[in-house]
């Protein structure tokens, strides 16, 4: 069955309103993407954590309809809620199905993150001669981390350089399962996922099914977590939900346990800097873009 997108760009305080107003409208699906990125790749999917702020100043948003809905019907509920919508920068397109599920794909190329660690898409078989490559299978999904995003690319590179063999790790704020699987392809004996988001918890099994990780995954809420410290913490969430969950990282670390964080923005690692100083050492920085990774280890 062929689907009517609708597309334009709205800035990041009409997000809800607009994407509120789409979904009462009939809307089967609703996609918000980074509109400053320069290409697909760079455009990672928005998944604000519950009660957080979008960082993104302007947003792409697009949306999935039957295709008989009434469109000029769809420009008036816009124009009324956000009068500052011009009619003329709202775009329909008919799509075919599974087209908008597959142009994510037909552009997600494989990534490689430190030394051996690669994520591929299933469309894209790796090569077979080299023995080193740890591959993690992976496709653009609604939770966020696909790789693509800064971010995620440092945890990767962190990962990639970690000794994981036989250790045990708490992935917070897993997303998609991007980090927990890669540190179970790279040699975790086993990994302990934790999302507020019950979709993200469903994505991150999904995806340790397709790399065959899923006896070595535990997925759970934050208030379903038992608390048991692990020899390794990583977390790619906000810097503020970095800073409230400071104390809980240090009682989630066994001692001179390394962590990682990131989903910080530079300019906001001073403050974390300091937080985590009293329960952590050898405390290091490093940037992509305009994003910053916090890394060290338990006193």
């Amino acid at each position: 069955m062929p689907f009517l997108e609708l597309s334009l760009t709205i800035r990041q305080s009409d997000q809800e309103r607009v994407e509120l107003a789409l979904e009462d409208a009939g809307a089967l699906a609703v996609t918000l993407l980074d509109a400053d990125a320069e290409t697909p790749n760079e455009r990672a999917i928005l998944e604000p954590g519950v009660g957080e702020t979008p960082l993104w100043g302007e947003i792409a948003l697009s949306a999935l309809f039957d295709p008989d809905a009434d469109r000029a019907g769809l420009v008036a509920v816009l124009t009324e809620l956000v009068p500052e919508i011009a009619p003329e920068h709202i775009r329909f397109r008919e799509v075919a199905d599974q087209d908008w599920t597959r142009a994510w794909m037909d552009q997600f190329q494989p990534m490689r993150f430190g030394r051996r660690l690669w994520i591929y898409p299933s469309t894209i078989e790796p090569p077979t001669d080299d023995a080193e490559a740890v591959v993690v299978r992976l496709d653009p999904g609604l939770a966020f981390g696909t790789g693509t995003h800064p971010t995620t690319a440092l945890c990767l590179e962190w990962l990639d350089g970690a000794d994981l063999a036989g250790k045990t790790l708490i992935d917070y704020g897993c997303g998609s399962g991007i980090l927990a699987i890669a540190a179970l392809k790279l040699g975790a004996a086993h990994v302990v996922g934790i999302d507020n988001d019950p979709q993200a918890l469903a994505a991150s099994r999904d995806n340790a099914e397709r790399n065959g990780v899923t006896e070595h995954l535990t997925l759970c809420l934050p208030e379903d977590f038992d608390g048991a410290p692990a020899d390794l913490l990583v977390a790619n969430i906000l810097a503020g939900p970095l800073a409230e969950l400071a104390p809980r990282f240090a009682a989630c670390c066994k001692p001179g346990a390394p962590f990682a964080l990131s989903g910080i923005l530079i300019g906001q690692e001073a403050e974390l800097l300091d937080r985590y100083g009293a329960d952590f050492t050898d405390l290091d920085v490093a940037t992509r873009e305009d994003w910053v990774r916090i890394s060290g280890r338990r006193r």
